[in-house]
């Protein structure tokens, strides 16, 4: 099961167009993502996100058992210092390349995964975390690397926790590759919530999920 996350404004934004985006979600939003961290086994983030907001990716507004960290490194840009990488008891792991040499902290799993077009492919790091044990993952951001999970066909399920604000400009949520005609979109059956000023669309991609004929429930 593989779940992404966005937090986003009424027209789609994650941040203004300086790049400013603590907080677009209030408590209720954080809630939820933190709720997501615990039922899930790892919590993965792209290197961007990852040096941009420093997070410690763990569970601290819900109860439950924090999940282990992953960061997607291609270049090995991930300094020793990011919180993620503490030694808290966690499982950390950094997916990079081989041409990828960033000195770790002791105790933190470095995975090497091939590039393609200066990434590593979605479906090869689903596989590298289902190798080592990992069965649910939380894929939380940035907006690049939930977009390219979603383009690659390797989410079950997506959820979007839009806050009561328009911004009119900067960063969007979600960017997938053109089409043409309205009826090439990609359909998301999708079941509505309210957190509190907030609403949560879970939606539902499992049915363009390559690799897996199991509908998810």
């Amino acid at each position: 099961m593989v779940v992404g996350q966005c937090g986003q404004s009424i027209d789609a934004r994650i941040a203004t167009a300086s790049g400013h985006s603590h907080y677009i979600n209030g408590a209720a939003g954080l809630t939820h993502l933190h709720r997501l961290r615990a039922l899930v086994d790892a919590v993965v983030v792209g290197v961007g996100t990852a040096l941009a907001d420093d997070p410690q990716l763990t569970v601290r507004h819900v109860a439950g058992p924090n999940p282990a960290r992953v960061v997607i490194d291609p270049n090995g840009r991930l300094p020793a210092t990011a919180r993620l990488l503490n030694n808290d008891g966690n499982r950390r792991l950094v997916l990079t390349t081989v041409a990828a040499s960033t000195r770790l902290p002791v105790g933190v799993d470095r995975v090497w995964l091939p590039r393609a077009n200066g990434q590593i492919a979605p479906a090869a790091i689903l596989a590298a975390l289902a190798e080592r044990g990992f069965r649910r993952i939380l894929i939380e951001g940035g907006a690049d690397t939930v977009s390219r999970f979603i383009a690659a066909g390797c989410l079950d399920r997506l959820h979007v926790v839009i806050a009561p604000i328009i911004m009119g400009a900067g960063p969007c949520s979600i960017t997938l590759p053109p089409v043409a005609r309205v009826d090439e979109a990609l359909r998301a059956p999708m079941s509505v919530h309210v957190l509190g000023e907030e609403v949560l669309l879970d939606c539902d991609l499992s049915g363009q999920r390559i690799g897996v004929a199991k509908k998810s429930t």
